[in-house]
């Protein structure tokens, strides 16, 4: 095996044997790896305090292509201090994780890598987890091959007079195809194709309503439900995390 360095999120880890931790790290330049982290659970390890879900940063490791790594060293390139301190924020990025794992098991496009951490990154820097949240669940429809048709209207392709948004007929509705599906305000509309559009690195600005966010997540959450069959328990803590906050 050779040495090499590279960066890396740790979605996951497991307890093995006594003393490692088997860590699941979504890397920029291989995508999903499982590297061992030996010893890392005794006290005076050096690993032990990079051995974790959500750490962020360059890992040295002997590269195993077709099998386990074995970490190294870890240099952290974000300790996401503020995120970390945050129980609610904790939260919101767990998921995010745990939803990233899920997908880059149906598909593992290196941009998936990209969109996580710049993700984690504005979470650091204040921006709302919650609407961040929802735009990452946007765009990783696209990724799990469900994306919604939200350029012109699902039933006609009319992209004029849209004026609703169904998860149960795939996505935009025109008013000449809208029936009693429900309503939804304009702001809704422009900021669900918005989301998906949307480049996080370049976010500078994020105010969106609580009652606008509502829709979009009432949206986001049947349309998972309909089209991915993905269900996360940390999905519910974080829903159970919010609704006391509330």
């Amino acid at each position: 095996m050779k040495i090499e360095e590279v960066e890396g999120i740790i979605l996951s880890e497991t307890n093995y044997s006594e003393t490692s931790k088997i860590l699941n790290i979504l890397t920029k330049e291989y995508g999903l790896i499982g590297v061992i982290s030996k010893g890392c659970r005794n006290m005076k390890s050096k690993l032990r305090g990079v051995s974790r879900k959500l750490v962020f940063g360059k890992f040295h490791i002997y590269y195993k292509q077709n099998g386990l790594s074995t970490l190294i060293s870890v240099d952290i390139l974000n300790s996401f201090t503020h995120l970390l301190s945050n129980l609610t924020k904790v939260s919101y990025a767990s998921y995010l994780v745990d939803l990233v794992g899920q997908v880059l098991k149906q598909n593992n496009d290196s941009n998936i890598y990209s969109i996580l951490k710049e993700t984690l990154v504005k979470i650091e820097e204040g921006f709302s987890p919650a609407v961040l949240t929802s735009i990452v669940e946007m765009k990783l429809l696209d990724y799990l091959g469900v994306k919604p048709m939200i350029d012109g209207c699902s039933e006609c392709g009319s992209t004029a007079n849209i004026v609703s948004l169904s998860s149960s007929l795939g996505g935009y509705l025109c008013a000449n195809c809208y029936q009693n599906e429900g309503m939804v305000s304009d702001k809704t509309i422009k900021l669900v194709r918005m989301f998906f559009y949307v480049d996080i690195k370049s976010i500078s600005k994020l105010e969106v309503s609580n009652e606008t966010l509502k829709e979009i997540n009432q949206f986001l959450d049947d349309y998972y439900d309909r089209y991915t069959g993905l269900y996360l328990k940390s999905k519910d803590f974080l829903k159970k995390i919010v609704k006391l906050e509330a």
